[in-house]
Protein backbone atom coordinates (compact mmCIF):
# COMPACT_ATOMS: atom_id res chain seq x y z
CA UNK A 1 0.00 0.00 0.00
CA UNK A 2 2.66 2.54 1.07
CA UNK A 3 4.56 2.02 -2.59
CA UNK A 4 1.83 2.59 -4.68
CA UNK A 5 0.76 5.32 -2.60
CA UNK A 6 4.20 7.32 -2.98
CA UNK A 7 3.95 6.02 -6.62
CA UNK A 8 0.92 8.30 -6.41
CA UNK A 9 2.89 11.59 -5.21
CA UNK A 10 1.78 10.78 -1.70
CA UNK A 11 4.51 12.30 0.78
CA UNK A 12 5.80 9.56 3.58
CA UNK A 13 5.11 12.53 5.89
CA UNK A 14 1.52 12.03 5.80
CA UNK A 15 -0.43 9.65 7.79
CA UNK A 16 -1.41 6.90 5.15
CA UNK A 17 -4.07 5.47 7.20
CA UNK A 18 -6.28 8.77 7.57
CA UNK A 19 -6.57 8.46 3.63
CA UNK A 20 -9.50 6.36 4.32
CA UNK A 21 -10.91 9.12 5.48
CA UNK A 22 -9.33 11.60 3.04
CA UNK A 23 -9.07 9.69 -0.16
CA UNK A 24 -11.04 6.71 0.19
CA UNK A 25 -11.36 6.75 -4.00
CA UNK A 26 -7.64 6.65 -4.14
CA UNK A 27 -7.50 3.94 -1.95
CA UNK A 28 -10.04 2.01 -3.30
CA UNK A 29 -8.20 1.96 -6.44
CA UNK A 30 -5.73 0.92 -5.29
CA UNK A 31 -7.37 -2.40 -4.00
CA UNK A 32 -8.66 -2.98 -7.47
CA UNK A 33 -5.68 -3.15 -8.73
CA UNK A 34 -4.50 -6.03 -6.68
CA UNK A 35 -7.53 -7.58 -7.45
CA UNK A 36 -7.00 -7.34 -10.89
CA UNK A 37 -3.97 -8.67 -10.64
CA UNK A 38 -4.95 -11.72 -9.45
CA UNK A 39 -4.95 -11.08 -5.80
CA UNK A 40 -7.24 -13.56 -3.55
CA UNK A 41 -6.64 -11.99 -0.09
CA UNK A 42 -6.19 -7.82 0.18
CA UNK A 43 -5.09 -6.14 3.16
CA UNK A 44 -6.96 -3.01 4.60
CA UNK A 45 -5.07 0.23 4.60
CA UNK A 46 -4.81 0.26 8.40
CA UNK A 47 -1.52 -0.67 9.52
CA UNK A 48 -0.85 2.07 11.61
CA UNK A 49 -4.51 2.87 12.33
CA UNK A 50 -4.03 2.82 16.20
CA UNK A 51 -4.21 5.41 18.66
CA UNK A 52 -0.15 5.40 19.71
CA UNK A 53 0.76 5.72 16.09
CA UNK A 54 -2.16 8.02 15.09
CA UNK A 55 -1.73 10.39 18.08
CA UNK A 56 1.12 12.71 16.37
CA UNK A 57 -1.32 13.44 13.40
CA UNK A 58 -3.89 14.51 16.22
CA UNK A 59 -6.05 11.56 14.97
CA UNK A 60 -6.08 9.23 18.39
CA UNK A 61 -9.74 9.22 18.97
CA UNK A 62 -10.30 8.20 15.16
CA UNK A 63 -8.73 5.43 15.34
CA UNK A 64 -11.70 3.12 15.23
CA UNK A 65 -13.46 5.23 12.73
CA UNK A 66 -10.14 5.07 10.52
CA UNK A 67 -10.28 1.18 10.90
CA UNK A 68 -13.70 0.83 9.79
CA UNK A 69 -13.42 2.69 6.92
CA UNK A 70 -10.43 0.97 5.63
CA UNK A 71 -12.59 -2.19 6.02
CA UNK A 72 -15.60 -0.61 3.77
CA UNK A 73 -13.09 0.54 1.20
CA UNK A 74 -11.69 -2.51 0.81
CA UNK A 75 -14.86 -4.12 0.51
CA UNK A 76 -16.23 -1.58 -1.95
CA UNK A 77 -13.45 -2.78 -3.99
CA UNK A 78 -13.96 -6.30 -4.10
CA UNK A 79 -17.39 -5.52 -5.01
CA UNK A 80 -16.91 -3.82 -8.01
CA UNK A 81 -14.38 -6.15 -9.28
CA UNK A 82 -16.73 -8.99 -8.36
CA UNK A 83 -14.16 -11.78 -7.21
CA UNK A 84 -14.53 -13.61 -4.14
CA UNK A 85 -11.07 -12.36 -2.60
CA UNK A 86 -10.75 -12.52 1.41
CA UNK A 87 -10.31 -8.78 3.08
CA UNK A 88 -8.19 -8.98 5.49
CA UNK A 89 -7.91 -6.41 8.51
CA UNK A 90 -4.37 -4.89 9.15
CA UNK A 91 -2.76 -4.36 12.27
CA UNK A 92 1.02 -3.48 12.49
CA UNK A 93 3.31 -2.40 15.49
CA UNK A 94 2.44 0.25 18.07
CA UNK A 95 5.48 1.91 16.60
CA UNK A 96 7.28 2.71 19.50
CA UNK A 97 8.06 -0.27 22.17
CA UNK A 98 6.82 -1.99 25.21
CA UNK A 99 7.42 -2.26 28.39
CA UNK A 100 10.54 -4.13 29.11
CA UNK A 101 11.89 -2.64 26.24
CA UNK A 102 10.24 0.73 26.04
CA UNK A 103 7.56 2.80 28.03
CA UNK A 104 4.61 1.40 26.74
CA UNK A 105 2.41 -0.27 29.52
CA UNK A 106 0.70 -3.44 28.25
CA UNK A 107 -2.59 -2.29 29.33
CA UNK A 108 -2.18 0.71 26.95
CA UNK A 109 -0.85 -1.34 24.22
CA UNK A 110 -3.70 -3.69 24.60
CA UNK A 111 -6.70 -1.22 24.60
CA UNK A 112 -5.05 0.37 21.53
CA UNK A 113 -5.12 -2.75 19.54
CA UNK A 114 -8.45 -3.28 21.03
CA UNK A 115 -9.37 -0.41 19.81
CA UNK A 116 -8.41 -0.75 16.21
CA UNK A 117 -9.41 -4.54 16.18
CA UNK A 118 -13.28 -3.38 17.10
CA UNK A 119 -13.15 -0.99 14.39
CA UNK A 120 -12.30 -3.67 11.13
CA UNK A 121 -14.51 -5.93 12.90
CA UNK A 122 -17.59 -3.33 12.37
CA UNK A 123 -16.32 -3.25 8.87
CA UNK A 124 -16.84 -6.50 8.13
CA UNK A 125 -13.44 -7.69 7.39
CA UNK A 126 -12.84 -11.91 6.60
CA UNK A 127 -9.40 -12.06 8.89
CA UNK A 128 -7.12 -10.53 11.18
CA UNK A 129 -3.36 -9.68 9.57
CA UNK A 130 -1.04 -9.13 12.61
CA UNK A 131 2.15 -7.84 10.30
CA UNK A 132 6.07 -6.58 10.88
CA UNK A 133 5.97 -7.37 14.54
CA UNK A 134 9.32 -7.71 16.04
CA UNK A 135 8.56 -7.84 19.51
CA UNK A 136 6.54 -11.29 20.27
CA UNK A 137 5.55 -9.99 23.42
CA UNK A 138 3.62 -7.19 21.18
CA UNK A 139 2.45 -9.42 18.68
CA UNK A 140 0.53 -11.46 21.77
CA UNK A 141 -0.79 -8.84 23.20
CA UNK A 142 -2.22 -7.68 19.79
CA UNK A 143 -3.58 -11.29 19.98
CA UNK A 144 -4.83 -10.93 23.59
CA UNK A 145 -6.90 -7.85 22.14
CA UNK A 146 -8.54 -9.63 19.39
CA UNK A 147 -9.82 -12.66 21.31
CA UNK A 148 -11.20 -10.06 23.77
CA UNK A 149 -13.96 -8.92 21.13
CA UNK A 150 -13.97 -11.56 18.77
CA UNK A 151 -13.30 -15.35 18.80
CA UNK A 152 -14.45 -16.40 15.96
CA UNK A 153 -12.80 -14.15 12.99
CA UNK A 154 -9.18 -15.81 12.06
CA UNK A 155 -6.23 -14.80 13.35
CA UNK A 156 -2.79 -14.72 10.86
CA UNK A 157 0.24 -13.47 13.15
CA UNK A 158 3.22 -12.88 11.31
CA UNK A 159 6.69 -11.28 12.37
CA UNK A 160 9.62 -10.03 10.79
CA UNK A 161 13.13 -11.30 10.75
CA UNK A 162 16.41 -9.74 10.09
CA UNK A 163 19.51 -10.80 7.69
CA UNK A 164 20.55 -13.21 11.02
CA UNK A 165 17.04 -15.34 10.69
CA UNK A 166 16.17 -13.92 14.57
CA UNK A 167 13.32 -11.11 15.42
CA UNK A 168 15.01 -8.11 16.90
CA UNK A 169 15.11 -9.41 20.24
CA UNK A 170 17.04 -12.23 19.39
CA UNK A 171 14.19 -15.03 18.92
CA UNK A 172 15.12 -18.00 16.29
CA UNK A 173 12.37 -18.71 13.57
CA UNK A 174 11.68 -22.26 15.47
CA UNK A 175 10.40 -20.38 18.66
CA UNK A 176 8.19 -17.71 17.37
CA UNK A 177 6.33 -19.96 15.29
CA UNK A 178 5.62 -22.22 18.46
CA UNK A 179 4.44 -19.32 20.30
CA UNK A 180 2.68 -17.84 17.53
CA UNK A 181 0.94 -21.49 17.36
CA UNK A 182 0.34 -21.65 21.35
CA UNK A 183 -1.01 -18.50 21.03
CA UNK A 184 -3.92 -19.74 18.82
CA UNK A 185 -3.11 -17.68 15.97
CA UNK A 186 -4.93 -19.83 13.43
CA UNK A 187 -2.05 -18.96 10.02
CA UNK A 188 1.35 -18.21 11.25
CA UNK A 189 4.15 -16.39 9.33
CA UNK A 190 6.65 -14.33 7.90
CA UNK A 191 6.64 -10.71 6.40
CA UNK A 192 8.31 -8.03 5.98
CA UNK A 193 12.00 -7.45 6.57
CA UNK A 194 14.24 -9.17 4.19
CA UNK A 195 13.90 -10.18 0.54
CA UNK A 196 13.05 -13.66 -0.79
CA UNK A 197 15.77 -15.51 -0.77
CA UNK A 198 16.82 -14.84 3.07
CA UNK A 199 12.88 -15.52 4.08
CA UNK A 200 13.39 -18.95 2.17
CA UNK A 201 16.28 -19.52 4.46
CA UNK A 202 13.98 -18.52 7.37
CA UNK A 203 10.87 -20.76 6.42
CA UNK A 204 12.35 -23.75 6.36
CA UNK A 205 12.88 -23.80 10.10
CA UNK A 206 9.47 -22.20 10.72
CA UNK A 207 7.49 -24.72 8.71
CA UNK A 208 9.22 -27.49 10.65
CA UNK A 209 7.98 -25.70 13.84
CA UNK A 210 4.31 -24.77 12.97
CA UNK A 211 3.88 -28.41 12.79
CA UNK A 212 0.95 -28.52 10.62
CA UNK A 213 -0.46 -25.08 11.38
CA UNK A 214 -0.99 -23.01 7.89
CA UNK A 215 1.97 -20.92 7.25
CA UNK A 216 1.97 -17.45 5.58
CA UNK A 217 5.14 -15.96 4.01
CA UNK A 218 5.38 -12.32 2.48
CA UNK A 219 8.63 -10.90 2.23
CA UNK A 220 9.53 -7.26 1.01
CA UNK A 221 10.68 -6.87 -3.21
CA UNK A 222 14.78 -7.05 -1.46
CA UNK A 223 16.10 -4.61 0.40
CA UNK A 224 15.21 -0.73 -0.86
CA UNK A 225 17.28 1.71 -1.45
CA UNK A 226 16.51 5.43 -1.69
CA UNK A 227 18.27 6.90 -4.88
CA UNK A 228 17.49 10.10 -6.41
CA UNK A 229 14.47 10.69 -5.02
CA UNK A 230 12.74 6.85 -6.00
CA UNK A 231 12.36 4.10 -4.34
CA UNK A 232 14.67 0.97 -5.82
CA UNK A 233 14.02 -2.62 -5.15
CA UNK A 234 16.04 -5.46 -5.98
CA UNK A 235 13.50 -8.07 -7.18
CA UNK A 236 11.64 -8.19 -9.76
CA UNK A 237 8.43 -9.80 -10.81
CA UNK A 238 9.90 -12.42 -12.75
CA UNK A 239 12.21 -13.03 -9.73
CA UNK A 240 9.46 -12.75 -6.84
CA UNK A 241 7.34 -15.16 -8.53
CA UNK A 242 9.92 -17.50 -8.37
CA UNK A 243 10.11 -17.26 -4.81
CA UNK A 244 6.29 -17.70 -4.64
CA UNK A 245 7.01 -21.83 -6.24
CA UNK A 246 9.60 -22.29 -4.14
CA UNK A 247 7.68 -21.23 -0.98
CA UNK A 248 4.60 -23.27 -1.63
CA UNK A 249 7.24 -26.41 -1.96
CA UNK A 250 8.16 -25.70 1.13
CA UNK A 251 4.95 -25.48 2.72
CA UNK A 252 3.83 -21.96 2.39
CA UNK A 253 -0.28 -21.87 1.99
CA UNK A 254 -0.73 -18.15 2.03
CA UNK A 255 2.29 -16.23 0.14
CA UNK A 256 2.50 -12.54 -0.78
CA UNK A 257 4.41 -9.77 -1.09
CA UNK A 258 5.10 -6.73 1.53
CA UNK A 259 7.00 -3.24 0.85
CA UNK A 260 7.82 -2.75 -2.61
CA UNK A 261 5.29 -5.22 -3.87
CA UNK A 262 3.41 -4.10 -6.87
CA UNK A 263 0.56 -5.22 -8.93
CA UNK A 264 3.18 -6.73 -11.38
CA UNK A 265 4.36 -8.97 -9.02
CA UNK A 266 1.33 -10.23 -7.69
CA UNK A 267 0.34 -11.17 -11.14
CA UNK A 268 3.38 -12.80 -11.74
CA UNK A 269 3.43 -14.80 -8.87
CA UNK A 270 -0.41 -15.96 -9.34
CA UNK A 271 0.71 -16.95 -13.46
CA UNK A 272 3.71 -18.96 -11.97
CA UNK A 273 1.82 -20.61 -9.48
CA UNK A 274 -0.92 -21.40 -12.24
CA UNK A 275 1.45 -23.00 -14.12
CA UNK A 276 2.79 -25.79 -11.49
CA UNK A 277 5.53 -25.93 -12.79
CA UNK A 278 8.67 -27.40 -10.40
CA UNK A 279 10.02 -24.78 -8.99
CA UNK A 280 14.06 -23.33 -9.34
CA UNK A 281 16.67 -22.47 -7.72
CA UNK A 282 16.66 -18.21 -6.54
CA UNK A 283 19.25 -16.60 -9.34
CA UNK A 284 21.88 -15.30 -7.36
CA UNK A 285 21.55 -12.52 -9.61
CA UNK A 286 19.07 -9.86 -8.81
CA UNK A 287 17.28 -7.37 -11.57
CA UNK A 288 17.17 -3.87 -10.32
CA UNK A 289 13.28 -3.12 -10.47
CA UNK A 290 12.49 0.71 -10.10
CA UNK A 291 9.31 1.86 -8.44
CA UNK A 292 8.57 5.54 -9.47
CA UNK A 293 5.19 7.48 -9.90
CA UNK A 294 3.56 6.66 -12.68
CA UNK A 295 -0.15 6.19 -14.26
CA UNK A 296 -2.29 3.58 -12.54
CA UNK A 297 -2.31 0.92 -14.17
CA UNK A 298 -5.63 0.46 -16.75
CA UNK A 299 -7.87 -2.33 -15.00
CA UNK A 300 -9.13 -5.17 -16.42
CA UNK A 301 -11.54 -4.61 -19.18
CA UNK A 302 -10.44 -0.71 -19.68
CA UNK A 303 -9.88 -1.03 -23.58
CA UNK A 304 -13.73 -2.69 -23.91
CA UNK A 305 -14.00 -3.79 -27.29
CA UNK A 306 -16.09 -1.62 -29.64
CA UNK A 307 -20.22 -3.11 -29.78
CA UNK A 308 -21.08 -5.40 -32.68
CA UNK A 309 -24.00 -3.13 -33.45
CA UNK A 310 -21.99 -0.25 -34.33
CA UNK A 311 -19.65 -2.07 -36.72
CA UNK A 312 -22.74 -3.72 -38.49
CA UNK A 313 -23.86 -0.16 -38.85
CA UNK A 314 -20.87 0.92 -40.51
CA UNK A 315 -20.97 -2.26 -43.13
CA UNK A 316 -24.32 -3.57 -44.05
CA UNK A 317 -27.80 -2.16 -44.50
CA UNK A 318 -29.27 -3.33 -40.80
CA UNK A 319 -32.90 -4.67 -40.57
CA UNK A 320 -34.55 -4.69 -36.53
CA UNK A 321 -37.88 -5.62 -35.77
CA UNK A 322 -39.97 -4.26 -32.41
CA UNK A 323 -41.19 -7.00 -30.44
CA UNK A 324 -43.52 -5.83 -27.18
CA UNK A 325 -43.09 -7.60 -24.36
CA UNK A 326 -46.60 -9.59 -23.47
CA UNK A 327 -49.42 -7.91 -21.02
CA UNK A 328 -49.11 -10.84 -18.58
CA UNK A 329 -46.56 -14.32 -18.17
CA UNK A 330 -46.95 -16.10 -21.24
CA UNK A 331 -44.06 -15.53 -23.55
CA UNK A 332 -44.65 -18.23 -26.40
CA UNK A 333 -45.87 -15.85 -28.51
CA UNK A 334 -43.35 -13.17 -28.41
CA UNK A 335 -40.94 -15.61 -28.67
CA UNK A 336 -42.15 -17.54 -31.16
CA UNK A 337 -42.15 -14.20 -33.25
CA UNK A 338 -38.46 -13.34 -32.39
CA UNK A 339 -37.51 -16.91 -33.62
CA UNK A 340 -39.65 -16.51 -36.71
CA UNK A 341 -37.53 -13.00 -37.21
CA UNK A 342 -34.03 -14.74 -35.93
CA UNK A 343 -34.43 -17.85 -39.00
CA UNK A 344 -35.62 -15.19 -41.68
CA UNK A 345 -32.21 -13.12 -41.25
CA UNK A 346 -32.97 -9.87 -39.31
CA UNK A 347 -30.38 -8.69 -37.70
CA UNK A 348 -31.94 -7.27 -34.56
CA UNK A 349 -34.51 -7.58 -32.19
CA UNK A 350 -35.90 -4.25 -30.51
CA UNK A 351 -37.73 -5.23 -27.24
CA UNK A 352 -39.98 -2.06 -26.07
CA UNK A 353 -40.09 -0.76 -22.64
CA UNK A 354 -43.76 -0.65 -21.71
CA UNK A 355 -44.93 1.52 -24.74
CA UNK A 356 -47.98 4.08 -24.76
CA UNK A 357 -47.34 3.55 -20.39
CA UNK A 358 -49.56 0.59 -20.37
CA UNK A 359 -48.36 -2.29 -17.77
CA UNK A 360 -46.26 -4.58 -19.84
CA UNK A 361 -43.66 -7.81 -18.88
CA UNK A 362 -40.18 -6.09 -18.14
CA UNK A 363 -38.41 -5.82 -21.14
CA UNK A 364 -35.25 -6.75 -19.80
CA UNK A 365 -36.41 -9.43 -18.94
CA UNK A 366 -37.70 -10.89 -22.15
CA UNK A 367 -34.55 -9.12 -24.50
CA UNK A 368 -32.69 -11.77 -21.73
CA UNK A 369 -34.63 -14.69 -23.14
CA UNK A 370 -34.10 -14.05 -26.96
CA UNK A 371 -30.62 -13.18 -26.26
CA UNK A 372 -29.97 -16.35 -24.99
CA UNK A 373 -32.22 -17.81 -27.58
CA UNK A 374 -30.86 -16.60 -30.85
CA UNK A 375 -27.16 -15.22 -29.61
CA UNK A 376 -26.55 -14.39 -33.48
CA UNK A 377 -29.58 -11.69 -33.75
CA UNK A 378 -28.66 -8.14 -31.92
CA UNK A 379 -31.13 -7.30 -29.29
CA UNK A 380 -31.95 -3.55 -28.78
CA UNK A 381 -33.28 -2.97 -25.17
CA UNK A 382 -35.98 0.65 -25.27
CA UNK A 383 -35.15 1.86 -21.54
CA UNK A 384 -36.96 4.89 -20.68
CA UNK A 385 -36.15 7.04 -17.34
CA UNK A 386 -40.04 7.41 -16.24
CA UNK A 387 -40.16 4.45 -13.84
CA UNK A 388 -36.61 4.28 -12.49
CA UNK A 389 -34.58 6.51 -10.00
CA UNK A 390 -31.53 6.93 -10.50
CA UNK A 391 -30.02 4.22 -8.43
CA UNK A 392 -32.38 2.21 -10.12
CA UNK A 393 -30.98 2.92 -13.55
CA UNK A 394 -27.66 2.43 -13.18
CA UNK A 395 -28.57 -0.64 -10.89
CA UNK A 396 -30.39 -1.60 -14.06
CA UNK A 397 -27.58 -1.14 -16.29
CA UNK A 398 -25.48 -2.89 -14.66
CA UNK A 399 -27.31 -6.14 -14.68
CA UNK A 400 -28.38 -5.62 -18.70
CA UNK A 401 -24.36 -5.49 -19.34
CA UNK A 402 -23.76 -8.60 -16.98
CA UNK A 403 -26.78 -10.40 -18.43
CA UNK A 404 -24.90 -9.65 -22.25
CA UNK A 405 -27.18 -7.37 -23.23
CA UNK A 406 -24.82 -4.54 -24.89
CA UNK A 407 -27.25 -2.45 -27.07
CA UNK A 408 -29.56 0.02 -25.21
CA UNK A 409 -32.15 2.78 -26.88
CA UNK A 410 -32.09 5.93 -24.52
CA UNK A 411 -35.51 6.75 -24.10
CA UNK A 412 -37.68 9.08 -21.54
CA UNK A 413 -40.97 7.34 -22.22
CA UNK A 414 -44.51 8.18 -22.44
CA UNK A 415 -46.00 9.79 -19.28
CA UNK A 416 -48.41 7.78 -17.32
CA UNK A 417 -51.26 9.99 -18.06
CA UNK A 418 -51.71 7.84 -21.28
CA UNK A 419 -51.66 4.36 -19.89
CA UNK A 420 -53.45 2.29 -17.70
CA UNK A 421 -53.11 3.67 -14.85
CA UNK A 422 -53.13 7.82 -15.39
CA UNK A 423 -52.88 8.31 -11.61
CA UNK A 424 -49.39 6.40 -11.39
CA UNK A 425 -46.24 8.54 -10.02
CA UNK A 426 -43.72 8.73 -12.55
CA UNK A 427 -40.35 8.94 -11.34
CA UNK A 428 -38.31 11.14 -14.22
CA UNK A 429 -34.94 12.13 -12.21
CA UNK A 430 -33.61 12.69 -15.22
CA UNK A 431 -34.41 12.47 -19.18
CA UNK A 432 -33.48 10.71 -22.00
CA UNK A 433 -30.17 12.98 -22.15
CA UNK A 434 -29.32 12.35 -19.11
CA UNK A 435 -29.43 8.82 -19.04
CA UNK A 436 -27.68 8.67 -22.58
CA UNK A 437 -24.84 10.36 -20.59
CA UNK A 438 -25.08 7.67 -17.92
CA UNK A 439 -24.48 5.03 -20.24
CA UNK A 440 -21.69 7.17 -21.66
CA UNK A 441 -19.82 7.11 -18.30
CA UNK A 442 -20.98 3.60 -17.72
CA UNK A 443 -18.67 2.80 -21.18
CA UNK A 444 -15.52 4.91 -19.54
CA UNK A 445 -15.70 2.97 -16.33
CA UNK A 446 -17.50 5.29 -13.80
CA UNK A 447 -20.97 5.72 -12.42
CA UNK A 448 -22.79 9.05 -13.04
CA UNK A 449 -21.32 10.35 -9.65
CA UNK A 450 -17.78 9.29 -11.01
CA UNK A 451 -16.89 6.26 -8.86
CA UNK A 452 -15.00 3.48 -10.48
CA UNK A 453 -17.74 0.74 -11.40
CA UNK A 454 -14.51 -2.01 -11.60
CA UNK A 455 -14.22 -1.67 -15.85
CA UNK A 456 -15.58 -0.09 -18.67
CA UNK A 457 -18.96 -1.18 -20.07
CA UNK A 458 -19.08 -1.84 -23.57
CA UNK A 459 -22.73 -0.33 -24.85
CA UNK A 460 -23.67 0.78 -27.93
CA UNK A 461 -25.70 4.02 -26.82
CA UNK A 462 -29.36 4.88 -28.58
CA UNK A 463 -31.28 7.55 -29.00
CA UNK A 464 -34.71 8.27 -30.56
CA UNK A 465 -36.16 11.08 -32.59
CA UNK A 466 -39.07 12.36 -33.86
CA UNK A 467 -39.24 14.60 -37.66
CA UNK A 468 -42.19 14.98 -37.66
CA UNK A 469 -42.74 16.85 -33.82
CA UNK A 470 -45.39 19.45 -34.13
CA UNK A 471 -42.36 20.94 -31.82
CA UNK A 472 -40.03 21.02 -34.42
CA UNK A 473 -37.54 23.64 -32.85
CA UNK A 474 -37.54 21.84 -29.68
CA UNK A 475 -36.66 18.31 -31.11
CA UNK A 476 -34.13 19.66 -32.74
CA UNK A 477 -32.39 21.48 -29.80
CA UNK A 478 -33.74 18.16 -27.78
CA UNK A 479 -31.47 16.01 -30.47
CA UNK A 480 -28.55 17.97 -30.36
CA UNK A 481 -28.53 17.50 -26.68
CA UNK A 482 -28.37 14.08 -27.57
CA UNK A 483 -25.42 13.71 -29.26
CA UNK A 484 -23.34 15.86 -27.60
CA UNK A 485 -24.41 13.37 -24.91
CA UNK A 486 -23.05 10.89 -26.59
CA UNK A 487 -25.53 8.56 -28.70
CA UNK A 488 -23.76 6.72 -30.92
CA UNK A 489 -26.79 5.47 -33.19
CA UNK A 490 -30.50 6.72 -33.57
CA UNK A 491 -33.99 5.43 -34.53
CA UNK A 492 -36.44 8.05 -35.73
CA UNK A 493 -40.26 7.66 -34.86
CA UNK A 494 -42.51 6.35 -37.93
CA UNK A 495 -42.22 8.11 -40.75
CA UNK A 496 -44.18 7.81 -44.42
CA UNK A 497 -43.11 10.28 -46.63
CA UNK A 498 -38.52 10.20 -46.55
CA UNK A 499 -39.53 14.15 -47.37
CA UNK A 500 -40.42 14.54 -43.67
CA UNK A 501 -36.43 13.36 -42.81
CA UNK A 502 -35.11 15.48 -44.89
CA UNK A 503 -36.90 18.67 -43.86
CA UNK A 504 -35.86 17.99 -40.64
CA UNK A 505 -32.24 17.07 -42.09
CA UNK A 506 -32.15 20.21 -43.94
CA UNK A 507 -33.18 22.37 -40.48
CA UNK A 508 -30.61 20.64 -38.24
CA UNK A 509 -27.81 21.29 -40.76
CA UNK A 510 -26.95 17.92 -42.21
CA UNK A 511 -26.86 14.51 -42.06
CA UNK A 512 -26.07 13.42 -38.53
CA UNK A 513 -22.30 12.09 -37.88
CA UNK A 514 -23.85 8.59 -36.36
CA UNK A 515 -25.84 5.36 -38.08
CA UNK A 516 -29.45 6.62 -38.69
CA UNK A 517 -32.41 3.97 -38.66
CA UNK A 518 -35.64 5.00 -40.04
CA UNK A 519 -38.83 3.65 -38.32
CA UNK A 520 -41.41 2.34 -40.44
CA UNK A 521 -44.89 1.21 -39.23
CA UNK A 522 -47.16 -0.68 -41.87
CA UNK A 523 -50.43 -0.46 -41.73
CA UNK A 524 -53.12 -1.90 -41.77
CA UNK A 525 -55.94 -0.28 -42.81
CA UNK A 526 -58.04 3.02 -43.17
CA UNK A 527 -58.79 3.09 -39.32
CA UNK A 528 -55.36 2.29 -38.45
CA UNK A 529 -54.33 5.17 -40.25
CA UNK A 530 -56.52 7.56 -38.97
CA UNK A 531 -55.99 6.47 -35.39
CA UNK A 532 -52.17 6.66 -35.42
CA UNK A 533 -52.34 10.24 -36.74
CA UNK A 534 -54.90 11.71 -34.48
CA UNK A 535 -54.18 9.39 -31.49
CA UNK A 536 -50.66 8.16 -31.24
CA UNK A 537 -48.35 10.85 -29.67
CA UNK A 538 -45.21 11.18 -32.36
CA UNK A 539 -47.17 9.62 -35.07
CA UNK A 540 -47.58 11.61 -38.68
CA UNK A 541 -49.64 9.77 -41.67
CA UNK A 542 -49.36 12.20 -44.94
CA UNK A 543 -52.76 13.35 -45.70
CA UNK A 544 -51.99 11.47 -49.34
CA UNK A 545 -51.32 8.22 -47.71
CA UNK A 546 -54.63 8.15 -45.73
CA UNK A 547 -56.13 9.03 -48.72
CA UNK A 548 -54.72 5.89 -50.54
CA UNK A 549 -55.60 3.81 -47.81
CA UNK A 550 -59.05 4.73 -47.62
CA UNK A 551 -59.31 4.25 -51.45
CA UNK A 552 -57.99 0.91 -50.94
CA UNK A 553 -60.59 -0.08 -49.18
CA UNK A 554 -61.00 -3.92 -48.23
CA UNK A 555 -57.15 -4.47 -49.36
CA UNK A 556 -55.69 -2.44 -46.81
CA UNK A 557 -53.30 -4.34 -45.31
CA UNK A 558 -51.97 -5.28 -49.01
CA UNK A 559 -51.30 -1.67 -50.16
CA UNK A 560 -50.04 -0.57 -46.28
CA UNK A 561 -47.02 -2.97 -46.85
CA UNK A 562 -46.36 -2.10 -50.49
CA UNK A 563 -46.11 1.90 -48.87
CA UNK A 564 -43.89 0.52 -46.00
CA UNK A 565 -41.87 -1.61 -48.82
CA UNK A 566 -41.40 1.57 -51.13
CA UNK A 567 -40.19 3.11 -48.26
CA UNK A 568 -37.92 0.45 -47.06
CA UNK A 569 -36.24 0.91 -50.63
CA UNK A 570 -35.75 4.71 -50.66
CA UNK A 571 -34.01 4.60 -46.95
CA UNK A 572 -31.58 2.28 -48.58
CA UNK A 573 -29.95 5.31 -50.18
CA UNK A 574 -29.85 7.69 -47.12
CA UNK A 575 -29.83 5.78 -43.93
CA UNK A 576 -28.02 2.70 -42.40
CA UNK A 577 -31.06 0.65 -41.69
CA UNK A 578 -34.72 0.57 -40.75
CA UNK A 579 -36.95 -0.08 -37.76
CA UNK A 580 -39.73 -2.40 -38.67
CA UNK A 581 -42.60 -1.97 -35.61
CA UNK A 582 -45.26 -4.77 -36.83
CA UNK A 583 -48.86 -3.85 -35.67
CA UNK A 584 -50.85 -6.00 -33.41
CA UNK A 585 -48.20 -8.56 -33.30
CA UNK A 586 -48.16 -9.76 -37.15
CA UNK A 587 -44.65 -10.60 -37.44
CA UNK A 588 -45.55 -12.10 -40.60
CA UNK A 589 -46.45 -8.37 -41.96
CA UNK A 590 -43.16 -7.30 -41.41
CA UNK A 591 -41.09 -10.33 -43.79
CA UNK A 592 -43.67 -9.01 -46.64
CA UNK A 593 -42.13 -5.95 -46.37
CA UNK A 594 -38.99 -7.09 -46.16
CA UNK A 595 -39.57 -9.39 -48.92
CA UNK A 596 -36.24 -8.92 -51.24
CA UNK A 597 -34.49 -6.99 -48.80
CA UNK A 598 -33.26 -9.98 -46.63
Amino acid sequence: MGTLLFERGVAFDRNFDALNLEQPALIESLHREYLLAGAELIETNTFGANALRLTPHGLSEKARLIARQGVKVARNAREIVGTPAFVAGSMGPLGKPMEPFGTIPIIVAEQAFRAQAEGLLEGGHDVFLLETFQDLSEILTAMRAIRAVSTEVPIIAQMTFGLDGKTRYGQTPAFVARALRQAGADVIGINCGVGPQPTLEVLEEFVAAAEGTPVSAMPNAGLPQFVEGRYVYLSSPEYFAEFAARAVDLGVRLVGGCCGTTPAHIRAMRERLASHLPAEKLPSGAEVHVIEPGPAPAEAGAESEEPALLRKLRTKFVVSVEIDPPRGVNTQKVLAGAKLMAERGVDCINIADSPMARIRMGAMSLAFQIHGLHPQTEVILHYTTRDRNLMGLQSDLLGAHALGLRNILCLTGDPPSVGDYPNMTAVYDTNSVGLIGIVKKMNNGTDDSGTSIGSRTDFAIGCAVNPTSEKLDWELEHFQKKLDAGAQFVMTQPVYELAAWERFLERLGGTPSIPLLIGILPLQSFRHAEFLHNEVPGIHVPEWIRTRMHDAGNEGQKVGVELAHELLQQCKAMANGVYLMPSFGRYENCLDVLEGVL
